[in-house]
C-alpha cells in the first residue's frame, strides 16, 4: 500500500460535512433568509447599458460635452403630437412652451430646448404635425433613471391639444430595464414547475426532485444578495440576473443530478448511508469541485474586458457557480445524512408503469450499446459529426457587428415608438450623428479649415458647428446612411486621421461602436488564452493525459458552432422573426457572442468534466481503454442529456424575454447545451476517443509523476492514474480496491 498515492486526506472534510447535518441546514437556511434580505432590490440598483469601454476616446468626448454642452447630448426627448393641427399653431406652440418651462423648472434637468424655443428644422417634423423637446438629465445610470421615473407620469399623456410620449436613450435604457425584469420573473414561473416535472421524470422519486431545485433557490437568492453588494462599489448590468437565473438552476441541477445519482448508486451497491455519502463526495463531490472551477474560469475570463456589461456577467457567474457547488458539497450531503433511503421515496413513475425498477446496473444499457455502435463506425461518426458541426456554424463568417439600440425593445414599447418617429418622420435625429470635440484655442479661421476640411470626407451629408466656450467647442457630422454602419465607422477613423491645431475627440454610436469592437479585439485573445491556458491544466489534473486536455478544448469549441451560426441566421440576418417576434437588426451587439462563448464554453465543460471523469474512473480500474468510455457513456449519457434538457428549459423560458439580446442570449445557450450533449458527448467524444486509442492516456514521465503527486479524479484515494494505476487494478480487481479505500477513509484516513 505505500506505493498508492493516497491524495488529499478526505476523511476530515466528510466527517465536516456529515457530522451535523441538521445544524448545517439550519445554519443554509438563516443564510438564505438574510440572503432573501440583502438580495432585495438589486435590480433597481443595476444599469442597463455598459456596452461603451470607459477608457475610450469616445466616452472621454460624451462626458466632456456633458459637462460643457449639456444640450449637445440630450437623453431625454419628449415627443408632442399637434394632431391634426400644425405644430405652429399658437394654441399649440403656447402649451408647447409652459411645458418646455416646467420641464426647465424640473429639478436635475439641464439643457432643455425645443422647437418653439429655437425655431431648428431637426426639432420639426417634415408633416409639421409632431415636434420635440430635447434635454438632459444629470447625474449616472441610476440617479437618472430614477429622475426619470419622477418626472415621465407628469409629462407623459394629455396636455390641451398635444399629445406627449417620453423617449430619448434615457427613457430607452430604463424601460428596457423594466422589461428584463418583468421577464425574468415570467421566465422564473416557467422554468420552476417545468424543471420540477423533468426532475421527477429522471430521479422518478418527488424527494429526489425536490434537492437539485433547493440547491438552485440557495444559490440564486445568495448570489442576487452578492450582486447587491457589488453595485455598492462598481455598476452591475440588469441583464446579469438573467444568467443568475439560468445558472443557478441549471449548475444547481447538474451537480445535484451527478451527486444524487451516485449517492443511490452507493445505496444500491449496499453501502450505509454515512459511507455512501462519503464515497460520494470523494467521487462525484470531487467533479462537482472540477466543473466548478472550469466553469467558473470561463465566466471569469470576462473580467479583462473594460465594459462592465461583461463584467457583471463575470461577478454574477462566479458567485452562483460557487454557490451552487458550495451549496451541493455541503448542504446536499447533509440533506441525504438525514434522508437515507427516503430519497427514493414518492416514486411518482410506479403510476405510469409496469414491472420492476431498472437497476442501477442495467441503467443506461442503451447509451453503453450506442458507445459501441460509435466506437465500430468511429471514423464514419468523427467525420459527418465534425463537418456537420462546421457546417452549422458557417453563417458566422458573414456576422456583422453593432451597437444595442431602440429595437431590441417589443414593438410597441414607448420609448421605441418615439425613437422610430423621429427617425422616420424627422429631418435629423437630436441625438444622431457624430460630435467632434474640440479643446484649445482657435481662430475662427481655424475652425473653418477645419469644417471644410471634415464636409469634404466621403460619407459626410452635412456638418454644423462649432460650438464654442471657454476653450472647448464641438461640431456636429451627420453621415450619410445608418448611423453606425460600415460607412458611419470608417468615417470615424477618417476625421480622427485629420490634423487639426487643436485637441479632437469624437463620439457618437459609431465611434462608440469603433472604440467598443477595439477593446473587445485587443482583451480577447487574453480572454481565450485564460480560457484555454487553465482549462488545459484542469483537465490535465483530472486525468493526467496530455491529448485529452486537448481534445476537451477542441470538441468544446466545435460544440458551440451550431449557437454562433444559428445566432447570425435567426438574429442578424431575421430569418424566425416573425415567429420569435423581435426586428432584425441586421447586425450582432458587439459584446453578445463574447459573452455567449464564455457561458457556453463554460457549461460544455460541465459536462465534458462529468463524462471524462467516469471514464478515467473506470480505465483507472480496468485499464480496458475501450470499455471505459463505453462505461462513462453508460454511466453519465442519460444523466448529461437530463442534465442539458434542464437546463435548456431553463435557458428557453429566459429567452421567452421581450428583449431580443436577452432573447439570443437564452435561445443560443439552449441550442449550445443540446448540441453539446446529445452530439460532442454522446458521438463526437466516444468516435474521437477510439481512434486515439490508449495513446489518449499517454504523458511524458515528469508529467506522470506531476500528476501522481497533485492529480485529483473521480476515483478513490489511492486510485492513481496512468499505468501504475492499472496495474494495481490489475492485482486487485476491478472492485477490491475501490471499496478497500472506502473503508479507509470511513476510519478516517
Amino acid at each position: 500500500m505505500s506505493e498508492v498515492n493516497t491524495g488529499p486526506r478526505v476523511g476530515g472534510w466528510t466527517r465536516f460535512v456529515t457530522a451535523r447535518p441538521r445544524l448545517s441546514l439550519l445554519v443554509a437556511l438563516v443564510i438564505t433568509a438574510l440572503a432573501v434580505f440583502a438580495g432585495s432590490g438589486v435590480a433597481d440598483r443595476m444599469g442597463s447599458g455598459g456596452w461603451e469601454d470607459p477608457d475610450a476616446e469616445s466616452t472621454y468626448a460624451t462626458k466632456a460635452l456633458e459637462r460643457e454642452f449639456p444640450a449637445s447630448e440630450p437623453n431625454l426627448l419628449l415627443l408632442v403630437d399637434s394632431g391634426s393641427r400644425s405644430v405652429d399653431d399658437p394654441a399649440v406652440a403656447a402649451e408647447a412652451k409652459r411645458l418646455t418651462d416646467r420641464l426647465t423648472a424640473e429639478k436635475g434637468i439641464t439643457g432643455v430646448g425645443s422647437y418653439w424655443g429655437t425655431g431648428a428644422p431637426a426639432l420639426r417634423a417634415e408633416d409639421g404635425r409632431e415636434a420635440l423637446i430635447a434635454a438632459r438629465i444629470e447625474g449616472d445610470e441610476k440617479t437618472a433613471a430614477g429622475i426619470l421615473d419622477r418626472i415621465a407620469p407628469e409629462f407623459r399623456g394629455t396636455h390641451g391639444p398635444l399629445e406627449v410620449s417620453v423617449g430619448g436613450p434615457v427613457a430607452v435604457r430604463h424601460e428596457m430595464q423594466s422589461i428584463i425584469q418583468e421577464d425574468l420573473m415570467r421566465a422564473e414561473l416557467i422554468a420552476l414547475p417545468v424543471t420540477l416535472v423533468l426532475l421527477v421524470m429522471v430521479f422518478g422519486s418527488a424527494v429526489a426532485a425536490l434537492l437539485p431545485l433547493g440547491v438552485g433557490i440557495v444559490a440564486i437568492l445568495g448570489t442576487n444578495a452578492v450582486l447587491r453588494g457589488i453595485t455598492e462599489f462598481t455598476d452591475v448590468s440588469v441583464f446579469a440576473q438573467n444568467l443568475t437565473t439560468a445558472l443557478g438552476l441549471g449548475l444547481a441541477i447538474d451537480y445535484a443530478l451527478f451527486i444524487v445519482r451516485r449517492f443511490r448508486e452507493e445505496l444500491a451497491e449496499g453501502a450505509e448511508v454515512r459511507d455512501a455519502v462519503g464515497a460520494t463526495l470523494r467521487t462525484a463531490g470531487r467533479t462537482v469541485l472540477f466543473s466548478a472551477l472550469t466553469v467558473a474560469v470561463s465566466l471569469a475570463a470576462m473580467l479583462v474586458f473594460p465594459q462592465y456589461f461583461l463584467r457583471s456577467f463575470a461577478y454574477a457567474g462566479i458567485a452562483v457557480v460557487v454557490l451552487a457547488a458550495a451549496a451541493a458539497l455541503i448542504l446536499l450531503p447533509a440533506a441525504l445524512i438525514l434522508l437515507g433511503h427516503r430519497v427514493n421515496s414518492l416514486d411518482l413513475r410506479r403510476l405510469v408503469r409496469r414491472g420492476r425498477s431498472p437497476s442501477v446496473r442495467t441503467e443506461g444499457a442503451g447509451w453503453g450499446r450506442m458507445a459501441a455502435l460509435v466506437m465500430r463506425r468511429a471514423p464514419l461518426f468523427a467525420i459527418a459529426t465534425t463537418a456537420g458541426l462546421v457546417l452549422l456554424g458557417l453563417p458566422f463568417l458573414g456576422a456583422q457587428f453593432g451597437t444595442a439600440d431602440h429595437r431590441q425593445l417589443p414593438a410597441g414599447a414607448e420609448s421605441r415608438v418615439v425613437q422610430e418617429e423621429i427617425r422616420d418622420g424627422f429631418p435629423g435625429s437630436p441625438s444622431g450623428g457624430l460630435e467632434i470635440l474640440t479643446e484649445g484655442a482657435a481662430t475662427p479661421a481655424e475652425y473653418a479649415d477645419y469644417r471644410g476640411r471634415i464636409a469634404a470626407l466621403p460619407g459626410v451629408a452635412r456638418v454644423d458647428g462649432p460650438i464654442t466656450s471657454d476653450g472647448h467647442g464641438y461640431f456636429t457630422v451627420l453621415p450619410e446612411g445608418e448611423a453606425v454602419g460600415e460607412a458611419s465607422q470608417q468615417l470615424v477613423h477618417e476625421i480622427r486621421a485629420e490634423r487639426a491645431p487643436f485637441d479632437t475627440s469624437v463620439t457618437g454610436a459609431a465611434a462608440v461602436l469603433v472604440d467598443s469592437k477595439d477593446a473587445i479585439a485587443d482583451r480577447l485573445p487574453w480572454a481565450a488564452g485564460i480560457i484555454v491556458v487553465v482549462t488545459l491544466l484542469l483537465v490535465f489534473l483530472l486525468t493526467g493525459s496530455v491529448l485529452i486536455p486537448i481534445q476537451a478544448v477542441v470538441l468544446n469549441a466545435l460544440s458551440l458552432t451550431a449557437m454562433f451560426g444559428a445566432v447570425v441566421w435567426v438574429f442578424q440576418d431575421g430569418h424566425l422573426s416573425g415567429l420569435l417576434a423581435f426586428t432584425s437588426t441586421g447586425d450582432i451587439e458587439t459584446t453578445l457572442p463574447v459573452l455567449m462563448f464564455c457561458v457556453a464554453f463554460g457549461l460544455s465543460m460541465d459536462y465534458g468534466v462529468f463524462l471524462l471523469s467516469r471514464i478515467k474512473e473506470e480505465y483507472d480500474s480496468s485499464g480496458d481503454h475501450e470499455k471505459a468510455v463505453a462505461f462513462g457513456l453508460r454511466r453519465t449519457g442519460g444523466l448529461i442529456t437530463a442534465a442539458a434538457v434542464i437546463l435548456a428549459v431553463v435557458m428557453v423560458a429566459i429567452g421567452t424575454s421581450r428583449v431580443t439580446n436577452t432573447k439570443m442570449l437564452g435561445l443560443g445557450i439552449a441550442l449550445a447545451v443540446i448540441m453539446d450533449a446529445m452530439v460532442v458527448r454522446s458521438l463526437l467524444v466516444p468516435a474521437v476517443m477510439k481512434l486515439t486509442g490508449k495513446a489518449t492516456w499517454w504523458a511524458p514521465g515528469p508529467l506522470r509523476r506531476f500528476h501522481a503527486r497533485f492529480g485529483l479524479s473521480e476515483g478513490e484515494p489511492g486510485a492513481g492514474s496512468g499505468e501504475h494505476a492499472t496495474s494495481v487494478a490489475r492485482d486487485k480487481g476491478p472492485d477490491q480496491g475501490r471499496y478497500e479505500d472506502r473503508d479507509l477513509d470511513t476510519a478516517g484516513v
